[in-house]
């Protein structure tokens, strides 16, 4: 069996829907990460990916763990599909507690650069999906009492760089965490968000990152580390256990300390 934390913070024997659970070949991205993270605490997960392949693969460590986990292919784009996906989480497992809204994609340029067709894709795929996938999550989770959310933003929200249709999508994100938390409160329904900074992932490693500018990103942080999706991870168990049972419509910045990191300051004084 699977060896399961001291202090399970009520997540044994829940149910997450991790939306973004795949990930390519071995890597772990935030959301494989999460999906691993709450088996190990005892939750017994469905992970979503719109490849089954990918969402299969996270399931399969887990079970090679001994957790509990079944794979389902959604394209949370589609209505019917997010549908249909938390009626599998209901019956695979019997209920829903959690859900976890990691699936994302990026966009460079000014309102300017950008073509409307990519800013529209941005915002349908980076905010709407969390909507939708939110919409049939709700009703499920209020059926067994309450449950939590999380929402994955990005420091990008908090601190724009040339990235104005994702930095938009990201700072909705949000504004969505918060609007769904002063919803559903009275449901039993805590929604927070958590707001990577550049996290070293598949998704990254995949378009090639060089040593040198993978080196620089570490050294944007305070810390002098680099962040990955373990770390996005532990910071999504958190905020859906019970240790988090007072926090809501809040964002966690995981970054290593970026958003406050000042450029460094000329060796003297001029």
């Amino acid at each position: 069996m699977m060896d399961k934390d001291q202090d399970d913070s009520g997540l044994a024997g829940k149910v997450a829907i991790i939306a973004g659970g795949g990930a390519a070949g071995d890597g772990v991205g935030n959301g494989r990460a999460a999906a691993i993270l709450l088996a190990r605490s005892g939750t017994k997960v469905l992970v979503v990916d719109r490849e089954l392949a990918l969402a299969e693969a996270t399931a399969a460590i887990i079970r090679a763990e001994g957790g509990e986990a079944a794979a389902h292919a959604t394209d949370v784009t589609s209505e019917s599909q997010c549908s249909a996906m938390v009626t599998a989480a209901l019956d695979h497992f019997g209920r829903l507690d959690y859900l976890d809204n990691n699936v994302g994609i990026g966009s460079r340029g000014s309102v300017v650069d950008e073509p409307a067709e990519t800013w529209r894709r941005v915002m349908q795929v980076n905010v709407e999906t969390m909507f939708l996938t939110s919409k049939y999550a709700i009703p499920a989770m209020i059926r067994t009492g309450g449950g939590a959310i999380v929402n994955v933003s990005s420091i990008s929200a908090l601190r724009p760089r040339g990235l104005t249709s994702y930095t938009t999508s990201k700072g909705a994100v949000i504004a969505l965490t918060r609007a769904m938390a002063v919803d559903h409160g009275r449901d039993g329904i805590r929604v927070n968000c958590v707001a990577p900074g550049p996290m070293y992932t598949p998704m990254v490693y995949a378009r090639g990152m060089t040593d040198a500018a993978r080196d620089q990103r570490r050294k944007a942080s305070v810390l002098k580390i680099e962040g990955s999706g373990w770390d996005v991870g532990q910071a999504v168990r958190f905020l859906l256990s019970d240790r988090a049972r007072y926090i809501t419509g809040q964002t966690l910045v995981v970054d290593g300390g970026v958003t406050i990191q000042a450029p460094e300051r000329e060796s003297q004084e001029h």
